[in-house]
């Protein structure tokens, strides 16, 4: 620890402190431009100049100084720094001039007004007038995909944008050329970005070089409404803020959470937006001479229970899918039990995760935010760069760190971190299982070792062999002890945890989702739109979701439901924790919230739900689960329960470890709805040119 003393307040802080953290300590207000607290210190803007006495003559900056930097005073005094000296202001005003010279003051037109830090800094630390009248320099803007705007005359190279890809997205897609008056950030071929992170550089930009490119011109953010929600894009259960204007989603924009998603978002979760607008169902339909016709909500619920009637209860099933709620899920479970079916199943993907066997056998034990407490890491059957880029920017934020060799059982590719391949599927598995593998005596002279299971890996027919090995694997490195449990489930669909906390699986007799297709004589499918629709056969299919998708191109009702903007909504992340959505609008024309639509169908059903809002229905749901009442919270799993996994037996099929998720862009109902994700997925594919037209 260090002391010092900043505008006279003595201070104790850590001695790898910056003077700019120090100051922050004591609420001292420094302007900065470059800095970042997620990246390098670059020192590029100088807007963050402090007085440092005993110091040389000249202010310095606070960012690229450490407090072990700073020397006692003659008599062992402290060391002084001043935020507010005459000094300090007249420097900060010439810094802002500067910044100033070239920058086109555009602000009625620049989509960063209202949210600028440009704008707002030269309010506080600029002064009122330019000494400067020579001609503007003025710098041509860059095409760099279809996400992000490049307004390249307005950018003062904070290098923000730089740092980020190459530090925190793995891939060095933006850099700088030129010096002087002739730098330039740019793409240097002019080509679109690639990572999975990049409009987090809309953020990061404190100008308006970088912005929306879909959300151009669309609204000022003073006309916006913000709601905290959660994402369910992937299982990861990013923090983000809604902003709507009426009742339509404007934009979506990451929200700081430590635990989780830190301050970064996937362009999925980003640029979705349009999808919630596009292709939506907003009345019922009914299936009459072989085509879905407009129908009300009781032509729709008489030709439900007109088909119910007609079967016996062991001919009825119900999916949910992967954008399914708690609550929705819980209503459905419980009004297939009044019907007397045990015939249910969350699984859409027919992954061999069951609670039966303890919630440590299916969740992400260590946390996300405990993979930089891991020392070394192994990955079975899963790309954690498409399947949670969020988390992937985790992995490599701690192998960054240093220390942290990573292996891949699977497809390998770029992940956006060095790893070693050891094989493509369950032989290798199998090796490391019986205590073989060059890389096993790696893992276990790790303190902390941690091993990935992906759905690549168990949403197999031999995925519940394939747990048992990676148990097997994860008790022999010693991952699953008193103090650390390395064993981690990744999931793809934000919905799972929460399914299969609930027991959303087939009961005693029951029936699962393969055993389902084409032995039902009703199928309810909870926004299930990711199965073979060809398989179901000739079952009454009631769809029950938001978008038209496969489901509801398949289904013989439709019914209307509420998108996770228009609900308040229970999820469950990949890591266990319990989190819930809030209503940022309203579902359009008839569509309402899924648990409502339960309900007032089990009336007609003749099996009334025993509850009439959904402060009754949690009031059930939290009596039975009581984790579920516990918001942000990890009910963390029984170690015992993944070394139980360990005897599980059966035979391994020799096909490699694919990842589930060909697409990144298209993996629900909402984005594939999305023409911005359309136009990144097709950009991803090559079928677009890479440079703008």
């Amino acid at each position: 620890m260090a002391k010092l003393k900043i505008d006279g307040i003595e201070v104790e802080v850590p001695d790898h402190y910056t003077l700019l953290q120090a100051a922050e300590e004591v609420g001292a207000v420094i302007p900065r431009f470059c800095f970042h607290e997620r990246l390098s210190v670059a020192g590029n803007c100088r807007m963050c100049l402090v007085e440092v006495k005993g110091g040389p003559p000249k202010p310095q900056a606070s960012c690229a100084m450490g407090v072990r930097d700073l020397r006692p005073g003659p008599n062992g005094e402290l060391p002084e720094v001043f935020t507010k000296t005459p000094m300090v202001k007249k420097a900060r005003e010439g810094v802002m001039e500067f910044l100033l010279i070239n920058h086109p003051l555009d602000c009625p037109i620049c989509d960063q007004g209202g949210e600028c830090d440009l704008q707002d800094q030269a309010m506080a630390f600029g002064v009122d007038s330019s000494r400067f009248h020579e001609n503007k320099r003025a710098v041509e803007d860059k095409y760099i995909g279809p996400l992000v705007k490049t307004i390249m005359t307005r950018c003062i190279h904070c290098t923000r944008c730089v740092r980020f890809t190459t530090e925190v997205a793995g891939i060095s897609e933006l850099g700088a050329t030129g010096r002087g008056e002739d730098m330039e950030i740019t793409t240097y071929l002019e080509r679109a970005m690639t990572s999975e992170l990049q409009g987090n550089v809309i953020d990061l930009c404190p100008v308006g070089a970088l912005t929306s490119k879909p959300y151009a011109f669309q609204a000022r953010p003073w006309e916006l409404g913000k709601t905290q929600s959660i994402d369910v894009m992937d299982a990861v259960g990013s923090a983000i803020r809604v902003d709507t204007r009426g009742r339509e989603v404007m934009r979506i924009l990451p929200i700081v959470n430590e635990a989780v998603n830190e301050e970064w978002i996937s362009d999925k979760t980003r640029f979705v937006w349009d999808g919630l607008r596009t292709q939506r169902l907003d009345r019922p339909y009914v299936r009459k001479g072989g085509r879905l016709q407009p129908a009300s909500w009781t032509e729709a619920f008489q030709a439900i229970a007109a088909a119910v009637k007609n079967t016996s209860p062991e001919k009825i099933g119900a999916i949910a899918g992967d954008l399914a709620s708690v609550e929705e899920m819980y209503a459905l479970k419980k009004l297939m039990q009044s019907l007397g079916s045990t015939n249910i199943d969350c699984r859409q993907d027919g992954t061999a995760l069951d609670p039966a066997l303890g919630r440590a056998s299916y969740i992400f034990n260590p946390t996300i935010e405990g993979i930089e407490q891991a020392d070394a890491l192994l990955i079975i059957g899963a790309n954690p760069r498409i399947e949670a880029a969020v988390l992937n920017a985790r992995i490599r934020k701690r192998w960054r760190m240093g220390a942290f060799p990573i292996s891949v059982i699977g497809e390998g590719g770029e992940m956006r971190y060095d790893h070693t391949h050891l094989g493509t599927g369950t032989e290798t598995l199998a090796e490391l299982a019986e205590g073989r593998g060059t890389f096993l005596s790696v893992l276990r002279n790790a303190q902390r070792p941690m091993v990935i299971v992906g759905q690549g890996a168990l949403a197999r027919a031999d995925g519940r062999a394939v747990l048992g090995r990676a148990a097997k694997v994860a008790h022999a490195i010693g991952a699953v002890t008193a103090e650390w449990n390395g064993f981690a489930v990744l999931h793809t669909a934000a919905s799972r945890v929460g399914g299969l906390d609930l027991g959303f699986v087939p009961g005693e007799g029951g029936k699962d989702v393969a055993g389902m297709m084409g032995a039902m004589d009703v199928l309810f499918l909870l926004g299930a739109d990711e199965l073979d629709m060809n398989r179901i056969g000739s079952a009454f299919t009631v769809y029950i979701g938001t978008h038209g998708d496969a489901g509801a191109h398949r289904a013989d009702v439709i019914l209307p439901g509420a998108a996770y903007t228009e609900k308040s909504a229970t999820y469950v992340n990949t890591e266990g924790r319990v989190q819930m959505t809030n209503r940022a609008g309203f579902a359009p024309g008839d569509a309402r919230e899924d648990w409502a639509i339960l309900r007032a169908l089990s009336d007609v059903l003749g099996h009334k739900l025993p509850f009439d809002s959904l402060q009754q229905l949690r009031a059930m749901l939290y009596a039975e689960h009581p984790h579920f009442a516990a918001l942000d919270s990890i009910e963390p799993g029984i170690a015992g329960h993944v070394l139980g996994l360990a005897d599980l037996g059966g035979t391994l099929d020799p096909a490699p470890f694919l990842s589930p998720i060909k697409d990144f862009y298209l993996t629900n109902p909402i984005a594939r709805a999305s023409a911005i994700m359309a136009e990144c997925s097709a950009l991803a594919r090559g079928e677009l040119k890479q440079a703008a037209e």
